[in-house]
């Protein structure tokens, strides 16, 4: 069973770069409770789109995630697929699908209470 841990805070943003709280910098962040890292599309095959895959958000899961915040990018080009909001769905897990500044708004909003984990595309 996982422990309380809270999600680290995204504490910048801009085109390309997302600083986050004790865990780095990125251009694509994967966060969950208690850490995070850098988002490899290239690990999963993710592209713009179909977008988002079930393999991208089932490390946020593993961590202990409750709720997930998916970014649909600065200009909403990523996409998330229907098999992905089905397993989150069949999970019981709530998702808020925004894009990318309103996502990190919303993370950092839910980190403070919840077991939060986010997908965040800081580009497109």
């Amino acid at each position: 069973m996982h422990t309380k841990l809270r999600s680290p805070r995204i504490t910048h943003l801009s085109w390309g770069r997302m600083e986050v709280e004790g865990v780095g910098v990125f251009k694509d962040a994967k966060l969950y409770p208690g850490g995070g890292r850098a988002w490899d599309w290239n690990e999963t095959g993710t592209r713009h789109s179909p977008g988002i895959q079930p393999a991208d958000v089932a490390e946020l899961l593993e961590h202990g995630a409750q709720v997930v915040v998916l970014s649909k990018g600065m200009h909403e080009d990523l996409k998330v697929q229907p098999e992905t909001l089905q397993l989150l769905e069949d999970k019981g897990i709530p998702v808020h699908n925004l894009q990318t500044e309103r996502a990190v708004e919303k993370y950092n909003q839910l980190r403070e209470t919840e077991m939060v984990g986010g997908l965040f595309h800081s580009t497109c």
